[in-house]
């Protein structure tokens, strides 16, 4: 989805290269576990990582991490991005970089321990606690066209509210990032500023969609305090807006 963005809207005065286990037109063909880089770079973004699943050891997640680390040091970088996850902190509102992480899961727990894994290392490493991408998330990303959805609804009549970022907004949150003169925190928040309702994105989709009453162990409020993050990126008033959010992710999804 980055990369459908950056090939639209390609940034001013950068080279992009994005790397990949498969041989394809304009990658670079390699695995992140290979500590020999065939490339120079000023800034490295480690995305790669497994999503929680049935079978999925989530400890690759610390592995990649390091790598990444290692990556930047040999391929001579200022700086190492990591991708984290608001998965690290569990259930909460409005959690800053400060808040104790309590991980309910092994994808959340494995991020968590990647990101203290690579503190002290000789290369500026920050790792975003990302909330849910639009249409990269478990909700948008997962549905079928003419395909039902249904959605958890809780004791007080709501469903889940989460911290979202459209595709389009976070490749621009990156070049700040990238560009940013001085050293990045260890650790950021990353999300709009504004949680948004699943049921708002749903409404906005044009889904068909219903409610379910919300299981014992479904989790209601994940939602981040990104205030250090707008202090280095200034985002559009209605970047949290369901109806940006939904348009962000046009043509960008991936079709498979």
């Amino acid at each position: 989805m980055l990369f459908r963005q950056w090939a639209a809207a390609p940034p001013a005065g950068v080279r992009l290269i994005a790397q990949s286990r498969r041989e394809g037109p304009g990658l670079l063909a390699w695995d992140p576990l290979d500590p020999a880089i065939p490339v120079r770079a000023d800034v490295i973004f480690g995305f790669a990582g497994v999503v929680p699943r049935d079978g999925v050891d989530a400890g690759l997640n610390v592995d990649l991490g390091v790598a990444a680390v290692r990556m930047a040091q040999a391929a001579g970088a200022r700086r190492v991005i990591l991708a984290s996850s608001s998965a690290v902190y569990g259930p909460g509102a409005s959690m800053d970089e400060d808040h104790p992480c309590r991980p309910v899961n092994a994808y959340g727990a494995a991020k968590l321990e990647m990101e203290r894994t690579v503190v002290g290392a000789d290369v500026e490493v920050c790792c975003l606690r990302i909330g849910n991408v639009a249409w990269a998330d478990a909700l948008l990303g997962r549905m079928v066209p003419g395909q039902r959805v249904t959605l958890d609804r809780f004791a007080d009549g709501a469903g889940p509210v989460r911290s979202y970022i459209g595709p389009r907004t976070l490749a621009a949150v990156l070049e700040t990032l990238a560009h940013a003169p001085a050293p990045l925190p260890p650790v950021l928040n990353l999300a709009a500023p504004g949680p948004v309702t699943m049921e708002a994105l749903l409404r906005a989709s044009g889904a068909e969609w219903g409610w379910q009453p919300a299981p014992g162990a479904a989790v209601q409020n994940v939602t981040l305090d990104c205030g250090r993050l707008a202090a280095l990126h200034r985002f559009r008033a209605d970047a949290s807006a369901a109806g940006v959010l939904i348009a962000e992710g046009q043509g960008l999804k991936d079709p498979a």
